[in-house]
Order: C-alpha cells, then sequence, then structure tokens
C-alpha cells in the first residue's frame, strides 16, 4: 500500500544575505491520531494550513498556491447552516475543492484508509468526527 503524506510544515530559507525566501512546504508521513478525537486529528492534519483557529492561517499558508479556506465561515456561507454532508464528501475525496486532491493537500479519504489500515469502519469514524468538530468551529 502506498504511503500517504500530509501534514505540512514550513520550512523558511535565508540566504547568505539574509534576504527571505518564499517558505517552501515540505510532507511528512501522516501520524496516527485517535479517529475518535476531531481535535487531535484536526491539530495533526489541518492546523498546518488552515491555523489552530482554523482561520486559514497556518504556518504552511503562505506557501501554499491555493489560500487556505477559513472553515470557521462555512455555515455563514450556507445560509446559517453546516454543509455537513459536503465537508464529509471533501474530507472522503469524493467532492473536489480546488485545493483538495492537489500535491499542496492530498485527498483525506485515501490517507484516512492508509493509516487506518483499511478497515472501512475506522476511515467513516474519523470523518464524521473531524466534520462535527469543524461544525463546532463555525462563527455564530
Amino acid at each position: 500500500m502506498p504511503r500517504h503524506f500530509l501534514m505540512f510544515v514550513v520550512v523558511a530559507s535565508l540566504t547568505s544575505l539574509a534576504v527571505a525566501q518564499k517558505p517552501t512546504v515540505k510532507k511528512v508521513p501522516a501520524p496516527y491520531t485517535s479517529p475518535t478525537s476531531g481535535p487531535e486529528m484536526y491539530a495533526s492534519y489541518c492546523a498546518a494550513c488552515h491555523g489552530k483557529d482554523a482561520k486559514g492561517n497556518g504556518p504552511a499558508a503562505p506557501a501554499l498556491k491555493v489560500p487556505p479556506t477559513d472553515l470557521t465561515m462555512l455555515a455563514k456561507q450556507n445560509h446559517g447552516k453546516f454543509p455537513y454532508d459536503h465537508v464529509a464528501a471533501v474530507l472522503n475525496g469524493k467532492a473536489m475543492m480546488p485545493a483538495h486532491g492537489s500535491s499542496e493537500m492530498p485527498i483525506w479519504g485515501k490517507v484516512f484508509w492508509s493509516i487506518s489500515g483499511g478497515h472501512k469502519g475506522e476511515v467513516q469514524q474519523r470523518v464524521a468526527n473531524l466534520t462535527k468538530y469543524l461544525e463546532s468551529m463555525q462563527v455564530k
């Protein structure tokens, strides 16, 4: 089974003249997290790009071609209703977003499948719990 990578880390490089270059994204293996913990999964898989506060301001954001979405505004942008099914479909890789599935952002369903050892129920649990956590982060 191919090893999937996600967790993005910004690596800032300085030239000998101390002039900062554009940050780059380093891909590292996905760590195992509890499938029952939305907050743990968010911190491990999402916060590097979307930020701890989910506003799209994570440390890797400046290195990305497509700015990360402010995940706290999903309900507000959907007439006040959190788009649960759409978010779950994006996480599963069934609904494509511009950044999802690119070399910058892996398709989460495949990553979850890999770190869950191919257990479909665990993948579904991960998607459901991460989606519920994102729902809890919505601005009122």
